[in-house]
């Protein structure tokens, strides 16, 4: 894994100004930081200026674990071309099924973990996300949210995070899905994601050399991710960056049908 912003990595970050690349970013933890109340997460006023702009110049994507109108809420009206909700589902087909699902395993889990203290159920409607950030045991309690979920009779996929475990259906396109989907939707010839969490993985696992550029919030041995930033608040040194390389592929006269 490498520096995305090293100085021997800037052809990268000119390739990608230079063509009509798709930007595609996950919300918490990458354009906005981590915090212990999920419903306070917001970008940074100069990652939200940046993050506007960007906009303007490039097709771009949220592709989130929120709901899709939670996260669009958060991004501060930027003109966001795409936005992808639940773990790469939302929008999409077969959502009333998905919906079903999620109603039937959240009446289960709410029964099996009653006695569990710290454990958070959140409904985003088609997925299920079981946090335990407010554990004091947290290790143990991680341990009774899998053995509750083990006990469900519907066909559920787990999908793990920080300090949270999310249920999805089992069927349903993921962020890896979403991503691909979008990058054919958009005719575009490469894309960029930057991610932080284990969810982002669908699509850093992608084998897609010649059309995905990937970056991951923190270097991890762990991940299959090609890049890293050092930490969330590089996403603003990337953002200015992609900002300049466009303004200056532009200059050298980039013609704007190639953009689109």
């Amino acid at each position: 894994m490498k520096r995305l912003l090293a100085p021997e990595n800037r052809d990268v970050l000119i390739a990608l100004a230079s063509s009509r690349s798709l930007l595609a970013f996950d919300f918490d933890g990458t354009l906005a930081p981590l915090v212990d109340d999920r419903d306070g997460a917001v970008m940074r006023p100069r990652t939200a200026a940046l993050f506007a702009q960007v906009c303007v110049r490039y097709p771009c994507a949220v592709i989130s674990g929120r709901r899709r109108a939670d996260v669009t809420a958060r991004l501060g009206g930027a003109a966001v071309k795409y936005v992808v909700g639940n773990h790469g589902l939302e929008p999409g087909a077969g959502l009333a099924t998905f919906a079903r699902d999620a109603a039937s395993a959240r009446t289960l889990l709410e029964h099996a973990l009653a006695g569990v203290a710290g454990v958070d159920i959140e409904d985003k409607r088609f997925s299920l996300a079981l946090h335990y950030r407010r554990s004091d045991t947290k290790r143990s309690t991680r341990a009774a949210i899998l053995r509750a979920i083990a006990l469900l009779t519907v066909p559920l996929r787990v999908v793990p995070g920080k300090l949270v475990v999310n249920v999805v259906p089992m069927h349903a396109p993921n962020k890896g899905d979403a991503l691909l989907h979008l990058l054919a939707e958009e005719g575009a010839p490469r894309a960029l994601f930057v991610g932080d969490d284990v969810t982002d993985e669908d699509i850093f696992d992608l084998d897609q050399p010649d059309r995905l550029v990937t970056a991951r919030i923190g270097a991890s041995t762990a991940s299959r991710a090609m890049y890293y930033l050092r930490n969330q608040a590089e996403i603003d040194v990337l953002l200015a960056a992609l900002i300049a390389l466009r303004t200056a592929s532009f200059a050298h006269g980039m013609s704007a049908a190639k953009l689109g």
